[in-house]
């Protein structure tokens, strides 16, 4: 098939999903100074699991650390230090499966979800933490793992064109559905260790018998949470008369009277999970901002 035509809100590229990375950072919030909740930082108890370092023992070490592989070798008893695991991972879900490839306004909802993930990567790596991602296509999906920085992001940025690049070939070779959402998520546990924020990005198509289900297991160790991207909202389409196509293949006209557009985010849950509804109409800008005021919790 020959190269699909760059068209803006149609099909993404790398260069704007980068650049989102300057409206991530001046959206409104400050970045979370801490993990817990409260107005005083409290000491931690303990000495953490993850090894920082190996040194000879001195008067006073914990006997209990000592390291028996660089003792043994060295003939010197030498003791483990260590940190607190503050490792923070964050898989980015997109759903690009056919429904999500229209749009009315701005952008295509597969497009506005994009934005949406980078906007939300671009602050998580800038606060120190990974980022992975899901794609879940009318074909197989694209998996990008888990990795820090902008490197990290990058690798995302790459993943995610090139998987929308793939879905968009794929309706127009005739693709109409794609997998449930409750099958597509199967393999989130393995993508995203115990602790770990799950974002997904999706219209709610199809979710599939056993989506809650789904949900409520990865809410058990994970942190899980929606972004609903809704592309049809007549309270903030322009006045006129708009050409309608019924399921049953008949058409009609609707007249619609123009109101004036907010930029709110309502949030609430989908099956006991913290949802964010967003307008992929609406500029990119105030997503950014609405998605830096969002409540959803963050867990170490």
């Amino acid at each position: 098939m020959s190269a699909l035509p760059e068209t803006p809100g149609v099909t993404l590229e790398a260069a704007g999903l980068i650049a989102l990375r300057q409206v991530a950072l001046r959206s409104g919030a400050d970045p979370a100074l801490s993990n817990l909740p409260g107005g005083y930082a409290t000491r931690r108890k303990g000495q953490g699991q993850e090894v920082a370092d190996v040194r000879e023992y001195v008067p006073g070490d914990d006997i209990r650390h000592l390291d028996r592989g660089s003792t043994a070798r060295s003939g010197v008893l030498h003791v483990r230090q260590f940190q607190q695991e503050r490792d923070r991972v964050c898989l980015l879900v997109a759903d690009f499966r056919p429904p999500m490839l229209w749009g009315l306004t701005r952008a295509f909802l597969s497009v506005a979800a994009a934005e949406a993930l980078a906007l939300t990567g671009w602050r998580v790596v800038e606060e120190g933490g990974r980022v992975a991602l899901l794609v879940v296509t009318p074909g197989r999906p694209v998996i990008v793992p888990p990795r820090g920085r902008v490197r990290g992001m990058l690798d995302v940025v790459g993943g995610l064109v090139r998987a929308h690049r793939d879905a968009l070939e794929a309706v127009l070779d005739g693709a109409t559905e794609g997998p449930a959402l409750d099958g597509a998520l199967s393999s989130v546990e393995r993508l995203a260790p115990r602790g770990a924020e799950i974002v997904l990005a999706t219209g709610l198509d199809r979710p599939g018998a056993g989506f809650a289900d789904r949900l409520a297991a990865l809410s058990r160790n994970r942190a899980p949470r929606l972004l609903v991207l809704s592309g049809l909202n007549p309270e903030k389409m322009p006045g006129g008369r708009y050409p309608i196509c019924l399921p049953d293949g008949r058409r009609l006209r609707v007249t619609l009277e123009g109101r004036r557009a907010t930029t709110a985010a309502p949030e609430a849950e989908v099956a006991g999970v913290p949802a964010q509804f967003l307008d992929a109409g609406q500029p990119v800008e105030a997503m950014a901002r609405a998605l830096a005021l969002s409540t959803a919790p963050v867990r170490p």
